[in-house]
């Protein structure tokens, strides 16, 4: 049992760390809220390519087309290709808008790629070979750029030290149902407050994958986009950092995107960026360690790199309380004030993120239960991705479906791209079983203390099971690789 009880005071004080790193950020937040990064004039406008990586959208490919053209930007400077790996008729679509563009003077072209090699990093990959821009942005296919997104975002190059540029990112759908309002916390803590500390503070930043303008001499120094993790934005601009780039977070410049309305699409994202961090954590780890970063921006990068590994810490935290609830006074041995005070920091950043976001409104805040529960039930699926990219298991790159949910209509449920069906919510109804019988020895032990805890870890994964029920897409074929442009 002392064996027990070690591991799950290394998993507490461990999980606190990073309780006490969000509250950290906060204060350095608030510390640099009136920074202002500084900005070039424009004296000449510069070639920029705008890159629109897609895969079967067949719901929003036009209106991000449409978005990249309306790019209030020299015409004879403004290339924008649509890389399209999509199999379905999404290209149709996107050829068609490209080609109406192009009678209006938009360069517009469409690169179809009958596969996926490197996924979305190989996609990118290709489409710089076909462009010379040293600017490049890039914006996924459900998020919709203002016309002025360019004139705010490249003047942030006159330092060159900057190799990247990111916007914030707001949400089209959030008032869809009480899961995207929970959903959207984290994103506006993360933009608002940890990226704004980031860039402000001098530590390690990463590229959000969408919504962001790139130098092409940081990209092709740094590496280039890299296929072998499915975060490719994570693991470049760690790679450039290394090199003594920087990224600049933009909180003023914002870009629409859309939320996943179901939990399986969440479940989705959640391993795509639980597998990746881990792939991206197994690659850098000894880079990271062994490179000539100051020390501090070293430590917070390793600090970062070792984030994903809280869900399986969260997983082995709830095993190893049954043996603790047994025995009660083995508690003792947990320092539970610093514990308590760690748990204050994500209410903490959610509350400050609104409150930057929407001038001191906190009534979104109240979403905040509904995320608690939900990603608490996300714990099995993303530790599972954990575990699979530690281990350098390969496996495709899944997209979140988008359905173009503008007016929050419930046709999205008929859409080609609604998920059927998800194999692990089985594990997690197991997790919630096991979490309720917990709770039941728990009240007879007297342990009373526990059960909170353990409430929301069984109504987590009683949620995500039943919400994932429905939830698993078909496997689609592979083919040959084929890179046309139709202009």
């Amino acid at each position: 049992m002392t064996v027990v009880v070690v591991l799950y005071l290394i998993v507490t004080i461990w999980l606190s760390l990073y309780g006490f790193n969000l509250i950290a950020l906060s204060i350095v937040y608030l510390f640099h809220r009136k920074d202002k990064p500084v900005l070039a004039e424009l004296d000449e406008y510069p070639h920029v390519t705008v890159q629109l990586p897609v895969f079967n959208e067949r719901y929003v490919v036009e209106r991000v087309i449409d978005a990249a053209a309306a790019l209030d930007w020299p015409r004879h400077k403004l290339h924008i290709q649509v890389l399209d790996d999509s199999t379905d008729e999404t290209t149709g679509l996107a050829r068609a808008r490209a080609e109406f563009h192009r009678a209006h003077g938009i360069d517009v072209v469409v690169l179809h790629r009958t596969d996926r090699t490197g996924y979305k990093a190989g996609a990118l990959l290709a489409g710089m070979a076909c462009q010379n821009s040293p600017f490049i942005a890039v914006f996924d296919g459900d998020f919709v750029p203002e016309p002025d997104f360019l004139k705010r975002m490249v003047p942030a190059f006159g330092d060159p030290q900057v190799g990247w540029v990111q916007a914030r990112w707001t949400h089209i759908n959030e008032g869809y149902s009480a899961l995207t309002h929970a959903m959207v916390l984290p994103m506006d803590g993360h933009f608002a407050v940890e990226q704004v500390a980031r860039t402000r503070g001098g530590l390690p930043m990463i590229f959000n994958g969408s919504a962001g303008v790139w130098r092409r001499e940081c990209i092709n120094q740094a590496g280039g986009w890299q296929s072998d993790t499915l975060t490719e934005d994570a693991d470049l601009s760690l790679r450039a950092q290394m090199l003594g780039w920087k990224g600049l977070m933009m909180p003023d410049v914002t870009v629409a995107a859309e939320m996943p309305v179901q939990i399986g699409a969440i479940k989705q994202q959640y391993y795509r960026w639980a597998k990746g961090g881990a792939q991206t954590l197994r690659k850098l780890f000894v880079p990271v360690a062994k490179s000539r970063m100051p020390l501090g921006k070293k430590l917070m990068t390793l600090f970062y790199l070792t984030n994903y590994l809280i869900p399986p810490l969260v997983m082995l935290m709830l095993v190893a309380w049954l043996p603790i609830i047994l025995h009660p006074k083995w508690l003792s041995g947990i320092p539970m004030t610093f514990v308590s005070i760690a748990t204050l920091a994500v209410p903490l950043e959610f509350t400050l993120g609104q409150i930057i976001i929407h001038r001191g409104d906190v009534r979104r805040i109240i979403f905040l239960p509904v995320f608690m529960v939900v990603g608490t039930g996300m714990a099995l699926n993303s530790a599972r991705g954990v575990v699979q990219g530690l281990a350098g298991r390969n496996s495709e790159f899944m997209r979140t479906p988008k359905f173009c949910m503008e007016g929050a209509t419930e046709t999205w449920k008929r859409s080609a791209y609604v998920m059927t069906a998800d194999p692990t919510a089985f594990g997690e109804a197991v997790m919630a079983g096991y979490a309720a019988l917990m709770i039941m020895e728990a009240w007879r032990s007297g342990n009373l203390a526990a059960i909170p805890f353990l409430l929301l870890y069984a109504a987590g994964f009683a949620c995500v099971a039943i919400g994932s029920a429905v939830n698993l897409r078909p496997r689609r074929r592979r083919s040959t690789l084929h890179l046309k442009a139709d202009a």
